[in-house]
């Protein structure tokens, strides 16, 4: 297998040290590895895999001779650098939502949709976190009993709005009292004109509220399910909510398929026979996905899996995964990994 030039747009994020260490942990075929990053983080020294890398200044320049490049610095820097990355031949995998709703531009989960990536001009979209552990964990009950609705509530960690969030997270439980925390900056949204502490909360907001009544990331995961199943007439309703727990996405999803007749056991069986998934369903023993012990590991875990009493073909179960891990970095190599397959 070649090996390839590798840059990194944002390394020094929470999502860029982990694509590095990905990258290393799955023995990628890498040539070099650059690490960029902003004016302010150029010079930062980084270590992994027994190796210090210097992080550089992101520039136009910088994509030279670069064969694939991560972007996890935000969306502003992806629309500003992907084009110019593009320009010099390298394939920019994009772990931010610029590019995720692009017609043209392939949206891809690699155990979903892997042939959407024989399309791609330059641009690669990595989907939103909570998407890529709920269409995971369904495509396979999808592509053998067909699948029309999905409604999904889901609780997620603050690591998924960065690390200033996750230092707010630890100073609201360090300065709690009272039942009321001070400083709240960040959530539910940087650029709201209100803030909440989210320890000890729970906040029914991320991101901003458009026209519709719903977030936009409840936009993103209703639009980008349907883009990466390849089917627009899907019923996909979202509610996503933020909790103080640091690293770990858990969703409850309610699904109809349109084979009827259809067991609890025939529905987990074709869960389990799937790459990348975990069942974790023995409420006997008390097994279910948690994201305390999900934390630091590959696999999307589900559980709690039961039949609506009512609805025939509704089903409803828990679906956990490390929104840093399958839900950006290890889904971002994973995308490279089918690039250099193919």
């Amino acid at each position: 297998m070649n090996k390839v030039n590798v840059a990194i747009v944002g390394a020094t994020g929470a999502v860029g040290t982990k694509i590095l260490e990905k990258l290393l942990e799955r023995d990628f075929p890498v040539q070099s590895i650059k690490l960029l990053a902003s004016k302010r983080s150029a010079g930062t020294e980084i270590t992994a895999g027994g190796q210090t890398y210097i992080v550089e200044e992101t520039v136009p320049e910088s994509f030279e001779g670069v064969d694939i490049a991560f972007f996890s610095a935000g969306g502003s820097i992806s629309e500003k650098f992907a084009a110019e990355a593009v320009k010099r031949g390298t394939v920019v995998i994009d772990n931010t939502s610029a590019f995720r709703m692009v017609e043209n531009i392939p949206l891809v989960v690699p155990e979903v949709n892997p042939e959407a990536l024989n399309n791609h001009t330059g641009i690669i979209a990595n989907p939103n976190c909570s998407t890529i552990q709920m269409v995971t964990a369904l495509q396979p009950v999808k592509e053998k009993y067909g699948l029309s609705r999905i409604i999904v509530s889901t609780y997620q960690a603050v690591s998924g709005a960065g690390a200033e969030a996750i230092d707010e997270l630890n100073n609201q439980s360090q300065q709690f009292e009272g039942r009321v925390s001070n400083e709240a900056a960040i959530l539910p949204s940087a650029s709201a004109e209100k803030h909440y502490p989210i320890a000890f909360n729970a906040i029914p907001q991320i991101d901003a509220f458009d026209a519709s009544g719903y977030t936009l990331e409840e936009l993103k995961m209703m639009n980008e399910t349907k883009k990466i199943f390849g089917d627009y007439d899907m019923s996909v309703t979202a509610t996503c909510v933020r909790l103080p727990i640091v690293t770990g996405h858990s969703e409850s999803v309610y699904i109809e398929i349109d084979t009827e007749e259809v067991t609890v056991e025939e529905l987990r069986a074709s869960m389990a026979s799937a790459s990348g998934v975990v069942i974790q369903d023995d409420p006997g023993n008390q097994l279910y996905p948690m994201p305390l012990f999900a934390e630091g590991k590959d696999e999307v875990f589900v559980g709690r899996i039961r039949k609506d009493p009512k609805q025939r073909g509704g089903f409803h179960m828990w679906i956990v995964s490390d929104n840093l891990l399958k839900g950006a970095a290890l889904n971002s190599v994973q995308i490279a990994e089918k690039l250099i397959q193919q």
